[in-house]
């Protein structure tokens, strides 16, 4: 690809379950949007891997903007073609979010249950909190042009690994950082990288060959706000409060209101806690 640096990485010891194509760059406006232009074109054949060391318009959910710097921030994007339909992929997001928590844990020579007494979680749908602020975020696109072909998925990573005091100021709100887990812990980036694909890999293998079933009981032990308060919204808008009783085997957020269990499915809504 033109004025791209293709990586092999041939220094690291790493089995993957899928042969990524491995591409980066200086900087991009979008890690996702490459890819989805290269999809629309016709011009995506097998799974790739991207990274832009800084994103100057990096894309989050519900028309959000991404902050992205360099040695700060991990953003990239690969891109998957499934053999489903997209219907049959409901609650990928939420599988992913799991390759992200084991891709931390094997980066950071941390167990799983060490990452849970530092209080790493997940937020339904499809971001990783750290002390209940967001450490790392998701955003999923693509689709099928034809019937007949495969579905096409860019998934969009973003990761906060150091300071983040000024990217704090810049969206308004307090996040977190993987420093704040080892505050001495030099992270090399590039493992980083590599973990989180080499560990999204293997979450897309399992997703293909099952659904959602296959992680929900995992997903629903990091779940961030399990038997807690929780208010829906959309568009500044409450549109339903319950205690949150996780999620179910398609990937549903299960609320318990006033008038019964309350399925909400993955769209244009975020969750808060009243806590």
């Amino acid at each position: 690809v033109e004025n791209d640096e293709t990586c092999s990485h041939s220094t690291y010891n790493m089995e993957m379950a899928i042969n990524w194509i491995l591409e980066r760059v200086e900087e991009s406006a979008s890690t996702n949007e490459d890819l989805m232009i290269r999809w629309r074109q016709g011009l995506l054949w097998e799974p790739i891997a991207r990274l832009a060391l800084k994103q100057t318009a990096g894309k989050g959910r519900l028309g959000r903007t991404w902050v992205s710097t360099p040695h700060e921030t991990l953003t990239f994007s690969v891109a998957y073609p499934f053999k489903k339909p997209i219907s049959a992929l409901s609650g990928l997001s939420l599988a992913c979010g799991l390759a992200i928590i084991r891709g931390i844990s094997q980066a950071m020579n941390l167990s799983l249950s060490e990452l849970h007494q530092h209080r790493l979680c997940l937020k339904w749908p499809n971001d990783i909190l750290l002390n209940k602020h967001k450490l790392a975020g998701m955003l999923i696109e693509g689709g099928q042009l034809k019937p007949e072909d495969p579905t096409w998925l860019i998934i969009g990573i973003g990761v906060n690994i150091s300071d983040t005091q000024h990217i704090d100021q810049e969206i308004g709100r307090p996040i977190s950082s993987l420093s704040h887990i080892l505050p001495n812990h030099d992270l090399d980036p590039d493992w980083l990288w590599l973990s989180l694909i080499k560990e999204l890999g293997t979450v897309i293998e399992q997703f293909e060959r099952g659904s959602f079933a296959d992680f929900h009981d995992e997903w629903n032990q990091w779940d961030a706000y399990k038997n807690e308060i929780c208010q829906i919204h959309q568009n500044d808008k409450v549109e339903l409060e319950g205690i949150n009783k996780g999620v179910d085997s398609e990937g549903c957020l299960l609320l318990e209101t006033s008038t019964g269990i309350k399925k909400i499915i993955s769209g244009d809504v975020s969750l808060r806690s009243n806590s």
